[in-house]
């Protein structure tokens, strides 16, 4: 049981890494032994983000845009080019896009979608090889997808392809945890709350009290606390749990 929460010497690849939710997840892998690469569509912010985290363990820098195809392409071939195998996949890049149902653009729509719901598939299947090398009915591979509450409790903002592809990514993981259980790879994911990130300055600076006091537990979510769940899916503690999806929400799904 010592070591049953354990990533050392794993090598895991974390999208959407340079700040947020994905910066808390690469961290805590870094700091338990992990060898971690992470992407970003801003390449600055990328680097500097890799350099933090390195202080700690090994963590490299992929600045890609990872909503087109070609940027999937590129970080998969470097990936490839760098390792044998990838224990460790979290598919967290993400973007979001609010605005009234009467005006809402069709680009917006398509941004949205495209990242949060195609790019994961589309990655995953580029990077099977490196995960089928992985993977071992004793130690198998991981596919983490960041999904959200919203993909399970309507929100009461006006982003509607935010949530309508936070549901696909919560399907998608179940399908695709369904197909790839014989190949020892195993697909969760987690439903994250509210978590005081970059993407939800703006709204948190508007409704932010409104939003904390419709939490069960009145606030937000610490970096720990979204480390320590993607710990337990990256580590032998999770090696029998496939096709779930982990609200990490202080509450609000389960209410």
């Amino acid at each position: 049981m010592k070591n049953l929460f354990s990533v050392e010497g794993k090598v895991a690849l974390v999208t959407g890494g340079s700040r947020g939710i994905g910066e808390s997840i690469a961290r805590a892998y870094v700091t338990n032994g992990a060898r971690v690469y992470i992407t970003s569509r801003k390449a600055e912010d990328c680097e500097q983000t890799a350099a933090k985290l390195a202080e700690f363990g090994e963590c490299t820098a992929i600045p890609e845009n990872l909503g087109t195809t070609d940027g999937i392409d590129r970080v998969a071939s470097r990936i490839a080019a760098s390792e044998p195998r990838l224990d460790i996949l979290v598919n967290n890049a993400g973007a979001t896009w609010g605005a009234l149902i009467d005006d809402y653009p069709e680009a917006g729509w398509d941004k949205v979608v495209d990242l949060n719901m195609k790019s994961p598939f589309f990655l995953t299947q580029r990077l099977l090889p490196q995960l089928r090398a992985a993977a071992s009915p004793a130690n198998p591979a991981r596919i983490i997808n960041i999904a959200s509450v919203n993909g399970i409790h309507p929100p009461d903002f006006p982003t509607y392809a935010y949530s309508a592809s936070k549901a696909g990514c919560i399907m998608l993981t179940r399908h695709l945890a369904k197909h790839l259980a014989a190949e020892n790879i195993l697909v969760n994911a987690i439903a994250p709350g509210l978590f005081e990130t970059a993407m939800m300055a703006a709204m948190l600076e508007r409704d932010g009290d409104d939003i904390r006091a419709a939490i069960p537990l009145k606030r937000g979510g610490t970096p720990q606390e979204m480390g320590g769940v993607a710990l337990f899916l990256a580590s032998q503690a999770s090696a029998y749990t496939t096709g779930a999806v982990i609200p990490c929400d202080g509450g609000i799904a389960e209410v």
